[in-house]
């Protein structure tokens, strides 16, 4: 099934469809932004016990740290 396929299958649903529709998407995109959100703690973690996470108190001193 096509994209395209899948926008005239929910063209097709009644509004209370669609509107269930809308709540299981955003409901899914939550948890994926969950998700990648536990992840990027998770490599935060391995870089912190690896000594590779540096913190910057001073924003000048981020900022060269990022143009480099």
């Amino acid at each position: 099934m096509t994209f395209s396929d899948v926008v005239e299958t929910i063209k097709n649903l009644s509004t209370d469809e669609k509107q269930e529709l809308q709540l299981l998407l955003k409901q899914y995109l939550r948890e994926e932004r969950r998700e990648e959100m536990y992840q990027n703690f998770k490599s935060a973690q391995i870089e912190e016990q690896q000594g590779e996470l540096k913190f910057f108190a001073n924003i000048n001193e981020l900022r060269v740290m990022i143009e480099e």
